[in-house]
């Protein structure tokens, strides 16, 4: 066989493959765009006091059982934003936004957006300063990774 037929056809392949991955990036993008409407849509302005933050596996975050049985496995031993705040008697586990998982003062009085158990965003702070997000440059992750495996 022709080289260049050969080198056709997997250039052929090469790129359904491409198009069929941006189709369905899209249709997923589309949809996680819809998602986050919904849920900015259904929040609510929450004052709570945060008591603590962690980055626990979904099965040791104190969520409800319902909440675990509903994600995916795969998603189950990845570690998420818990917060555990206190919400005028109650303490509940809360999960947190990626972005504003960073901002969440500890030990102090926020008043957040809440659709559900998902903090969506923090309006204010009392008796807190606002902290900003430090930029971590490349090596520093890796020395916090390395910390990480060496305390285990």
């Amino acid at each position: 066989m022709n080289p260049w037929i050969v080198f056709a056809i997997i250039l052929l392949i090469a790129l359904a493959i491409l198009g069929f991955l941006y189709y369905k990036g899209s249709k997923l993008q589309k949809e996680q765009q819809e998602q986050k409407e919904q849920l900015f849509s259904a929040a609510t302005p929450v004052t709570m006091l945060v008591i603590d933050k962690k980055r626990l596996p979904l099965k040791d975050s104190g969520l409800p059982q319902i909440v675990i049985d509903q994600t995916p496995k795969r998603a189950r031993r990845a570690k998420v934003p818990v917060v555990k705040a206190k919400i005028g008697p109650k303490v509940t586990s809360l999960i947190a936004d990626e972005n504003v998982y960073d901002l969440i003062p500890v030990k102090a009085e926020v008043k957040a957006m809440l659709s559900g158990i998902y903090i969506t965003s923090i309006n204010n702070f009392r008796k807190a300063p606002v902290p900003k997000p430090e930029k971590k440059g490349m090596m520093a992750k890796l020395r916090k990774k390395a910390d990480n495996l060496s305390t285990k």
